[in-house]
């Protein structure tokens, strides 16, 4: 994705002389604000920031883009741009104001990002470090649209964590952007209660929603400075930190609590996912290993079982795999290798009358 050399910009803004907004509306007296963000969730948020910055009303324009690299995407391994940048496209953005740096502290990046002349930098989920030669840049800070309660979960996976952990209450906070780890002064919260069942990748959609609107609401304080006076310092001895997720972690263990087990599904659902080794025996008795992919669980109250004590049985529409302390562990969707996604009983009955125990 290309990109406009130093000279290209000077040459853009002034012509435009700060009549003309580079998302195509009028631009006069609004103050630049410059995006940063990457996953499909932060794409909401520019949309959001598109769709109000066209209003005559809105005090601000979209004036630049920042994203991550197109990456080599599917099985064709074609590179594709981000879902902010593809958004910014779709949307009718300049291609020539969406920045794809491998880094945010090149030189190169940050002389662009002067000559677009940012009053504020807004980020979420944008996935790179910001310098200090960037932050010194917007004279109105930078904002980070966290999805979490700071300073709770400070890092890279906070949603995921949060659900791991099986959190009951989590929410959104706008802080200022600092040096430090998700440590800046918190501008406004907003609080949300977590249902038992739901999974990161919807979680961090509603987060991020609701993370927009409060973006909207604090953006007048922001850019006129006095959000900086309301801000908060967050208690640091109250932090704990969400690190980013890796495969290794996929793997489920049944020597657990099936609550444990069940949040850790939610929490890892869309990537890595939740992998399990099962034991097969067949119908002369001999032992095969089968890896699953756990989609969809649920914890069992209780059950009265009988038998062996590795067993996996079925009942109505799940698979009940015992776990820890006589705790059960309700799979309702699950994937084998190279399949799709299917339900519990559909797999069962492809068993054919063969055993499921717990691999050992």
């Amino acid at each position: 994705m290309a990109r406009y050399s130093p000279p290209l910009l000077r040459r853009f803004f002034s012509c435009a002389a700060s009549s003309v907004s580079p998302a195509g509306g009028s631009g006069a007296g609004k103050k630049n604000l410059v995006f940063l963000g990457s996953p499909q969730v932060a794409a909401s948020v520019l949309d959001t920031l598109l769709a109000v910055s066209g209003s005559p009303d809105s005090g601000f324009q979209v004036a630049a883009v920042v994203t991550q690299p197109p990456a080599a995407k599917n099985r064709g391994r074609k590179l594709m741009p981000s879902a902010v940048a593809q958004l910014a496209l779709d949307r009718g953005f300049p291609e020539e104001l969406i920045f794809t740096p491998e880094r945010a502290r090149e030189e190169s990046f940050l002389s662009d990002l002067k000559e677009v002349k940012p009053d504020v930098c807004i980020t979420a989920a944008y996935g790179n470090i910001l310098p200090q030669k960037f932050l010194d840049i917007p004279p109105c800070g930078t904002v980070n649209v966290h999805p979490s309660l700071l300073p709770l979960y400070r890092g890279a996976a906070p949603v995921q964590r949060a659900l791991q952990d099986g959190v009951a209450e989590t929410g959104v906070s706008l802080a200022y952007t600092v040096r430090a780890l998700d440590a800046g002064p918190v501008i406004a919260r907003e609080r949300f209660s977590v249902d038992e069942c739901i999974k990161a990748p919807e979680l961090l959609a509603i987060l991020f929603d609701i993370g927009s609107r409060l973006l909207i609401n604090e953006l007048p304080s922001i850019l006129d400075g006095s959000a900086k006076e309301k801000a908060q310092p967050q208690d640091d001895s109250k932090a704990t930190l969400a690190p980013k997720l890796n495969s290794e972690e996929s793997w489920l263990s049944f020597d657990q609590e099936a609550k444990e087990l069940h949040n850790k599904v939610r929490a890892f659902s869309g990537w890595p996912g939740t992998r399990a080794k099962l034991q097969l025996i067949n119908q002369n008795g001999e032992p095969d290993v089968l890896e699953i992919k756990v989609i969809s669980t649920k914890v069992l109250a209780s059950w009265d079982k009988v038998g062996d004590e590795n067993e996996i049985l079925f009942s109505g529409s799940s698979l009940l795999i015992p776990c820890s302390r006589a705790t059960w562990l309700e799979v309702l969707e699950l994937q084998l290798p190279g399949k799709k996604v299917t339900s519990a009983r559909d797999f069962w009955n492809g068993l054919r009358g063969q055993k499921l125990l717990k691999s050992p």
